[in-house]
């Protein structure tokens, strides 16, 4: 095993990317060649990072970070084969000592070993996962990944956990209207126009923020308070409809969550109707999504409302879509006009084989079917082509637009079109 060294940036080409999130950040890299680690090394001082530790296997690794007095690295950049304690083992490590805030694993592997990390990146936030790559890593591709680190929900993320709030904290925000919607946009992929937005819940919290919908929706669950969230969230959709269909903008569509608790209430249903009837909007500009769990939870009354709501005139989506048996057998049954491919599958299916291939399945059931594929979590345009190959209907995502406030909409379609015009002309091969 080579000798630890550690490496500190000087070079002229870092200052370039002096506003970058990692720029001046401590890093590590672990790999038992001192060749690759080398070479890793020059890349992210080229790329503006701050002191860079090196360690060759995960063992030394984690010497190295506990001397560090508990206070984590930015980034712990970490091969996947090593002798000692793997690249697997140490991210173990890492998540449950929160030695790190963010991790990057590469490998020249199997790509499918690779695929293991990002599964466990999905189902545990104590440490960022970046991302995975393949050797030889690429500079672009490097750079790609550390700029997830600077996006909102990444630092949120990365912030100390609270406990779920209380009923009477939620009780006081919904009656202070202090929640809000963010906007996604759902864009054709053949076109690139703007086809439709998710809408998205947000709390406005007097003390602690913008607070996504983990911060408040398991605690809103369960509890009467969950249908009066929805209909405030649902008036404001209707108001923004109204707003920007008399701003001129093309018909849009917006697509609302609805939880198990609404979707097994009768009443609620009339509710809803009531509510767009009354603001003068058409159903058809509603799109109601409901997950797999949700339709599960008491099925007879479920599959019974989704029927209604659909005779109403409204689009059902099925949210996270997972191509298992049960999933199959719940969207058959239901009257679905959309498939929202979970972001799981559709993030990265154009590095890992095995996601391609459920991808491509829950696609073509899709077009099978008649109804209209959504692709969630679109990041890249490796990604954005295999979609297009494989005759996806619709894309949402980074790599399109994040989330964000009605009034911002107007300037993001004057701003993006001609790149998403370009995006949909793009010849794409075959899939």
């Amino acid at each position: 095993m080579n000798a630890t060294t550690i490496t500190t940036d000087a070079g002229a080409a870092a200052a370039t990317r002096a506003g970058a999130p990692w720029h001046g950040q401590r890093v590590m890299v672990v790999d038992d060649s001192a060749v690759q680690r080398s070479y890793l090394v020059s890349l992210l001082r080229e790329l503006g990072c701050g002191t860079i530790l090196e360690a060759g296997d995960g063992n030394e690794a984690l010497r190295l970070l506990e001397a560090e007095q508990g206070v984590p690295l930015f980034l712990v950049l970490t091969d996947l084969e090593m002798p000692g304690m793997d690249g697997i083992e140490l991210t173990c490590q890492l998540r449950e000592r929160r030695l790190a805030q963010h991790l990057i694993v590469v490998s020249a592997r199997d790509p499918r070993l690779l695929e293991i990390i990002e599964n466990m990146g999905s189902e545990d936030a104590a440490i960022g996962l970046l991302g995975t790559l393949l050797k030889p890593v690429q500079r672009d591709a490097l750079e790609g990944l550390l700029a997830r680190a600077g996006r909102g929900e990444a630092a949120q993320a990365a912030l100390p956990e609270h406990a779920l709030p209380a009923i009477g904290e939620l009780e006081q925000a919904l009656a202070a209207g202090q929640f809000l919607l963010h906007y996604q946009p759902k864009v054709v992929m053949r076109s690139g126009h703007l086809k439709g937005l998710e809408a998205l819940a947000r709390w406005q919290h007097p003390v602690r923020g913008l607070l996504a919908p983990q911060h408040f929706i398991p605690a809103l669950e369960g509890t009467p308070l969950m249908a009066g969230f929805t209909l405030a969230l649902v008036r404001q959709v209707l108001d923004q409809l109204t707003e920007w269909q008399q701003a001129g903008l093309p018909p849009l569509t917006v697509s609302v969550n609805l939880s198990a608790d609404n979707l097994a209430d009768r009443g609620f249903v009339d509710l809803l109707a009531a509510a767009v009837q009354a603001a003068g909007v058409a159903p058809a500009a509603l799109v109601w999504e409901v997950t797999e769990t949700s339709v599960m939870r008491q099925l007879s009354q479920a599959l019974t409302n989704l029927g209604r709501l659909r005779l109403m005139g409204f689009g059902l989506a099925m949210d996270d879509f997972g191509i298992g048996y049960s999933s199959m057998q719940q969207f058959a049954r239901c009257p679905f006009t959309e498939l929202k491919i979970d972001r799981a599958f559709v993030n990265g299916a154009a590095q890992w084989p095995n996601r391609h291939v459920v991808l491509k399945s829950a696609l073509e059931l899709g077009q099978r079917l008649g109804v209209a594929t959504v692709a969630e979590g679109v990041e890249t345009e490796e990604d954005w082509r295999l979609l297009r190959a494989l005759g996806c209907d619709l894309a949402q995502g980074y790599l399109l637009a994040r989330p964000m406030p009605a009034d911002a909409l107007v300037t993001w379609m004057r701003t993006n079109r001609r790149r998403l015009r370009a995006l949909a002309e793009e010849n794409v091969g075959p899939d």
